[in-house]
């Protein structure tokens, strides 16, 4: 089991996180998504490794910013 931390910039409300939690928990691998809205702060919980693209992709797919590598 892999845990990361990742900021999302724009995410504002409940709205926000659940948007982010969906597009996110669903990449291959990832069996847990927990978003805390007043840090801007995403954990993800996988199997293996999150392909860093991918995770960017889903965030902004969502309508957010991955903020960082």
């Amino acid at each position: 089991m892999i845990i990361e931390n990742y900021q999302v910039k724009g995410m504002t409300c409940n709205h926000c996180a659940n948007a982010v939690s969906k597009e996110v928990g669903a990449i291959p691998g990832v069996t847990d998504v927990s978003v805390d809205l007043s840090s801007g702060s995403v954990t993800v919980t996988s199997d293996a490794a999150v392909d860093p693209e991918r995770l960017r992709a889903a965030v902004d797919e969502a309508g957010y910013e991955l903020v960082g590598p």
